[in-house]
């Protein structure tokens, strides 16, 4: 079988004789079709993931076709289109037992902590796939990281009619936008690219985009009526936007921080406790986020053949991947075809 695998920084290797996946009970081997390239694999290239090892098979936002599966449940049948939730939780612990798997403690994510999709097939468990029928494989392989926004907005308790500021356009950015925006809220864009802003505009339908380098904080609030948004998300995994994101969100407004960042976060005490500000992280997914975007995506709120902008052969992308990570690139989402 072959596959690529993340020997350690900054090196991809192609290898054709990965072992192939063993049906086990409980379990079902998907065939691979589509496979996202993410931020967390091009950190992961680059040294800088948390929580990462070596070597590694890269790959979380799947999209694929069920090879073998056991009688189940869930009624899965070999030939079955699905999507995979990546998030291996262990089901026992605190987080799990009061419905965050998300966070679970012992948390193992496909393609971090344990190999992930960048292969031909792969075995997982029968209860993280996702039926996407009327789906197409595009669609079904942004599920991931779109139900990471999806999960962001559900955490945040926006509600219709709250105005939302996302600061960070890239694609964990643009899918709270999007959830955002179907949910009911005002969205306000900010980022520091111009092109990502047009971008946000046009694809998330933001009601107003600010430039974070051409005084954000007066442009928020002429974008909002003179007011200050009831909800920050930061979605750049950028240690200094994190930290000056504090300033945007209302007095008893919250701040969601979507990006994660290997550093301190650090804030002034009296300004937060002055607005009674709410601060909280969003982790991955569950699968009732998951059934929000699909429910978004047959509404129409997200074009995916748009939000992908770069697509790749699966013999072809180790060749790719480094200018993934050039900003003239201008990479949404890539996405690798088998």
């Amino acid at each position: 079988m072959k596959g690529i695998v993340c020997a350690e920084a900054d090196r991809l290797e192609w290898v054709d004789h990965l072992p192939e996946p063993v049906l086990a009970p409980g379990h079902a081997i998907v065939t691979i079709k589509r496979v996202g390239i993410c931020g967390t694999d091009l950190h992961a290239y680059k040294g800088n993931q948390p929580f990462f090892s070596y070597p590694r098979i890269l790959g979380h936002e799947l999209a694929g076709v069920i090879e073998a599966v056991n009688e189940n449940e869930a009624g899965f049948e070999a030939g079955d289109q699905v999507s995979i939730i990546p998030y291996m939780h262990c089901g026992a612990c605190i987080a799990c037992r009061g419905g965050k798997t998300n966070c679970c403690t012992d948390m193992r994510v496909l393609g971090v902590h344990i190999d992930g999709g960048m292969r031909e097939r792969i075995t997982v468990p029968v209860e993280r796939l996702i039926g996407t029928k009327g789906l197409t494989l595009d669609q079904t392989a942004v599920l991931e990281p779109l139900a990471i926004g999806a999960h962001a907005v559900r955490r945040s308790g926006l509600a219709a009619g709250e105005t939302a500021l996302v600061i960070g356009g890239g694609p964990i950015g643009l899918g709270v936008m999007a959830i955002a925006k179907h949910a009911g809220a005002k969205v306000i864009a900010m980022d520091v690219n111009e092109e990502r802003l047009a971008f946000c505009g046009q694809w998330a339908k933001a009601d107003a985009v600010v430039h974070a380098l051409q005084e954000p904080l007066d442009a928020i609030l002429a974008a909002n009526g003179g007011e200050l948004p009831a909800i920050v998300f930061d979605a750049t995994g950028n240690a200094k936007s994190m930290n000056g994101a504090f300033q945007y969100a209302s007095h008893g407004g919250r701040l969601v921080f979507v990006g994660l960042v290997k550093a301190d976060i650090t804030f002034h005490d009296p300004e937060f406790h002055k607005r009674e500000l709410t601060l909280m992280a969003s982790r991955n997914a569950t699968r009732e986020d998951f059934d929000t975007v699909m429910t978004a995506l047959a509404a129409g709120a997200a074009d995916v053949s748009r939000y992908i902008t770069h697509r790749v052969p699966f013999a072809g992308m180790i060749g790719q991947f480094e200018s993934y990570l050039k900003p003239e690139t201008k990479v949404i989402k890539a996405m690798i075809e088998l």
